[in-house]
């Protein structure tokens, strides 16, 4: 397959239209068998219920070239049964999970020529989505994009603040395990990028006491005994990703805790990150809080030794370098 010629270590996070995505409809209570199609644009009618009702959600995934040159994706099971929670929440008819699987297959070998190359850093991200396109009709869609590093320049760790109020909640506020959307974290979000933060960290809405996630990641944590620590909360996004860096950690014998954590107790890490489809694993160096600065021991050069250990791990998993877990990669045929 004839790669297209791009600039690949150049690559930004940004959209970038593609050949081919993948498209259903929902019309009188069933779905249609859906096609690919080359417009990138979607007609809407003025009563469709994603403008009256926010009826939409959506997932984010990611292609791999590996080091033998295979296309594949990483555990779009998960992300499929995560979908079908989130419409569910939504009052939206769910896209079946093999329907789900197949499709994003089929998009990615429809793409193949925007697949990065084995080594380039760069990936083909995976965005399926679903609206509201009619009153009572709905549209699945999946396109595709080639992507570069989520955060700009070298792995190193990132400025993070709690800001003294919460404008917003996280992303799976309110016991929802499920996706859903960005929309709430947005203004905050992009407060924290103007204060020259790389996100903010959300803490619980009853106490404001215990962490729950950032407005695009979850969290990890690493104490100073080397235990690894994730936050516990049901408001939070069930990450495919923090799922997956559990399971690697216990392979690779570190002992796992997860349990509601403090934000009083980060200044007793050793290491934190954040976890996610888009970050993979980003070292977090300092917090800002309301009662001062928190810095890790870890430093602001480079990422502790823990994570480091984690990322090179999942992303020797994602990249073919080392044996994966059985039904975590899908290869592209």
């Amino acid at each position: 397959m004839q790669k297209k010629d791009i600039d690949w270590s150049k690559l930004g996070f940004g959209y970038t239209p593609t050949d081919y995505r993948f498209e259903a409809h929902w019309k009188d209570g069933k779905w249609d068998e859906g096609k690919m199609i080359t417009d990138p644009n979607i007609e809407l009618s003025e009563a469709a219920c994603v403008f009256h009702y926010a009826q939409c959600c959506f997932e984010g995934l990611k292609a791999y070239t590996t080091v033998k040159g295979d296309i594949v994706t990483f555990r779009p099971d998960l992300n499929a049964e995560r979908m079908m929670g989130s419409a569910e929440r939504l009052e939206m008819p769910a896209f079946p999970k093999e329907k789900f699987i197949q499709a994003v297959k089929d998009v990615v070998a429809a793409n193949a020529a925007w697949v990065p190359p084995y080594g380039t850093g760069a990936t083909l991200y995976i965005r399926p989505v679903m609206i509201g396109s009619g009153p009572h009709e709905f549209i699945f869609r999946i396109f595709v994009m080639p992507v570069g590093a989520y955060f700009k320049g070298a792995i190193k760790p990132l400025k993070l603040t709690v800001p003294e109020f919460d404008r917003a909640a996280p992303r799976g506020t309110g016991h929802i395990k499920a996706g859903l959307n960005y929309a709430m974290s947005l203004h905050p979000t992009m407060e924290a990028h103007r204060h020259g933060y790389a996100e903010n960290i959300y803490l619980d809405p009853a106490t404001r006491t215990y962490i729950e996630e950032t407005g695009g990641a979850n969290l990890i944590f690493v104490d100073k005994e080397g235990t690894i620590i994730v936050p516990k909360s049901d408001s939070i996004l069930p990450s495919v990703t923090r799922r997956s860096l559990i399971e690697v950690a216990k392979r690779l014998g570190y002992k796992v805790v997860e349990r509601p954590v403090k934000l009083a107790e980060l200044k007793d890490m050793a290491e934190g990150a954040l976890c996610g489809t888009a970050a993979v694993l980003a070292p977090i160096g300092m917090v800002n809080t309301p009662d001062g600065d928190i810095y890790f021991p870890s430093g602001m050069e480079k990422m502790g030794p823990v994570c480091t250990k984690l990322r090179e791990t999942l992303t020797g998993i994602q990249m073919g370098r080392i044996e994966a877990p059985k039904g975590w990669i899908h290869v592209i045929e």
